[in-house]
């Protein structure tokens, strides 16, 4: 269910270095991309060595787009991944990417027909027709059961009902109610769950500055539209609740901003907080590469690590500044 040691590694970043920094990289080649960002590649020693690559690139407040292994020496085993939201936008882009990377994925949605049918017919998916709040505790176990990892991309619908209808805590409560099943198979390895989340929500976990208007915009907001509030709280549960030491879950929530459609995978950038103001300059962050960020999260251990307990923010890398 994870990849094989490997101690090649290629290590993208934003930005040029200067060759100057090679020891500082123990040595790593450095490479200047013609897309403005710089390539770290070569051998490192273990995976202590690994994270302590990654924290040197956190400290020096770059931003880290990928960490990947050699891909002629990395042999991935499949996985068996829940996704709870696969028949809304972002759930199907990473339904999409995770069955073309080979992994198996469970769901549930009311319909299976609410799914494309290149999704639903798929071999490697399973479908559970329901509503996912409306299943018991003993059937969410069933479901999450064998899973190396649950993700959610649930959202409340942009209409009256959506934003104002039951249940207003859907966010929050399926991330509580599928972190309780994942619990009760007391699964011999922790669980990946990876939630989608927004950067209207702040990370309390760090100081976060916000402009005055933003917080009377968004405590406005928290009153008023009850998706605000729900999506504070689910972050807040994985925070608080599940926090950084749990044996069983292990989370990231996943901070897109503004969110557009496209086709294909194109670049973007991760950063531990938001870089421009979700109200007065939003960002635009794309489904389908929000789908790719948390295929990566599931699939790479290294890149696991380096934003487990934590909140990244994804912003398409035009829009980055």
């Amino acid at each position: 269910m994870k990849s094989t040691p490997n101690n090649h590694y290629q290590v993208r970043i934003d930005g040029h270095l200067g060759a100057q920094w090679a020891d500082w990289f123990d040595g790593l080649a450095i490479t200047l991309e013609d897309d403005g960002t710089t390539l770290l590649s070569g051998r490192v020693s273990d995976q202590a060595a690994l994270h302590g690559l990654l924290k040197k690139i956190r400290d020096l407040g770059i931003s880290l787009i990928s960490v990947n292994q050699n891909q002629t020496q990395k042999e991935l085993l499949h996985m068996n991944v829940f996704i709870a939201g696969s028949t809304g936008a972002t759930g199907k882009k990473l339904a999409s990417e995770l069955l073309e990377r080979g992994h198996r994925v469970v769901t549930v949605a009311r319909s299976k027909n609410s799914l494309p049918e290149e999704l639903r017919n798929h071999p490697n998916i399973t479908v559970t027709e329901a509503s996912l709040l409306d299943l018991s505790n003993a059937e969410l176990r069933v479901l999450v059961e064998g899973c190396d990892a649950i993700v959610s991309t649930l959202g409340h619908n942009i209409s009256f009902k959506g934003m104002y209808g039951h249940p207003r805590r859907l966010v929050a409560d399926a991330a509580r109610r599928l972190c309780e099943a994942a619990h009760a198979n007391q699964p011999q390895s922790p669980v990946k769950f990876v939630l989608m989340n927004t950067t209207g929500n702040r990370n309390r976990d760090l100081d976060e500055k916000q402009a005055f208007a933003e917080k009377v915009v968004i405590g406005l907001l928290r009153v008023l539209l009850p998706p605000q509030a729900d999506n504070e709280a689910a972050a807040n549960y994985l925070r608080t609740q599940i926090g950084q030491n749990d044996d069983v879950i292990e989370w990231v929530a996943v901070r897109p901003d503004g969110l557009i459609d496209e086709d294909t995978v194109t670049e973007y950038t991760i950063h531990p907080s938001p870089i421009r103001s979700p109200i007065t300059d939003p960002g635009q962050t794309s489904r389908i590469n929000v789908g790719h960020f948390m295929a990566e999260l599931i699939d790479n251990d290294a890149l696991w690590q380096e934003w487990k307990g934590r909140m990244p923010v994804v912003y398409n890398k035009v829009q980055a500044k």
